[in-house]
């Protein structure tokens, strides 16, 4: 069965799941399914979604500050709270974001919500076709190359299998872009026990993919692009002091992580 807009409601989709924990209403009974099972039989594994969601808006936040005027979201997900074009246009009114998803219901929901606005715009693009997403015109609409550019993977590289090589799409766009553009990447994060391989079992059962990577693995999918302060850390405690001008965790008070909190890790790197 699908509905007009060409999505199939008999398979979960990703980015509903991930919607669907964040709270949001873009999604069906087969997601909410999947998304019960991490509610339900892994209490506590939902910090991980609101973890990253919360690390993302600091990160568009630090981009802004640095002098990031556009961004390229990929595989940005449903749109929810605090989408980034909302948080990057607080700080700096003209941004320009173009968001980038192979889901259909995100192209849908996205473009009813972006109807009026001119300096933000969403495709559906396989993240693994990078020439297709430089050449599209609405990408070339917004996005100057020659100027630096926010690229985020805020929890999408994670969903990419070893041999579909999602440190040659990095690399990609580090090659496209202009010196100064930064790169924000957020992925699960192996704690080597019983919490990562529920999760990691549950996500390959139900899409065929989502690989949880070491330290190390994640680091070596930013290639040659410098690393910034404070590295590769849990997202939980990703620039949450206030000197940058960024906001503290939201909803959080300071507190040690939980198990779950510490498996969705994240970073920026620099092109220099």
């Amino acid at each position: 069965m699908a509905d007009d807009i060409g999505v199939d409601m008999s398979k979960p989709s990703i980015a509903r799941v991930y919607d669907y924990l964040l709270g949001g209403q873009d999604n069906y009974a087969v997601d909410r399914e999947v998304g019960d099972y991490f509610r339900n039989d892994l209490p506590g594994s939902v910090a991980i979604a609101f973890s990253n969601r919360y690390a993302l808006v600091r990160a568009v936040e630090e981009m802004t500050r640095l002098g990031i005027r556009q961004f390229l979201d990929m595989g940005s997900g449903l749109p929810t709270a605090d989408n980034v074009h909302q948080v990057a246009q607080r700080w700096i009114p003209d941004a320009r974001v173009v968001y980038i998803d192979n889901d259909p219901i995100v192209l849908a929901h996205g473009r009813a919500l972006l109807a009026d606005e001119k300096t933000t715009t969403v495709i559906q693009a396989d993240l693994q076709k990078p020439l297709d997403i430089r050449a599209n015109p609405e990408v070339l609409r917004l996005i100057d190359f020659d100027q630096p550019i926010g690229v985020i993977f805020s929890a999408t590289l994670h969903h990419l299998q070893d041999e579909e090589d999602p440190a040659a799409v990095v690399r990609f766009w580090a090659r496209e872009t202009a010196p100064g553009s930064l790169f924000y990447i957020s992925h699960f994060r192996s704690g080597d026990n019983a919490e990562t391989k529920a999760a990691e079992g549950m996500l390959q059962t139900t899409f065929g993919r989502g690989r949880w990577r070491t330290d190390e693995e994640i680091l070596d999918l930013f290639g040659d692009l410098e690393i910034l302060d404070p590295g590769l850390v849990a997202c939980g405690l990703w620039r949450t002091t206030a000197e940058s001008g960024a906001v503290t965790r939201i909803g959080a008070g300071v507190h040690e992580l939980t198990v779950w909190e510490q498996l969705i890790a994240c970073g920026m790197a620099r092109k220099n």
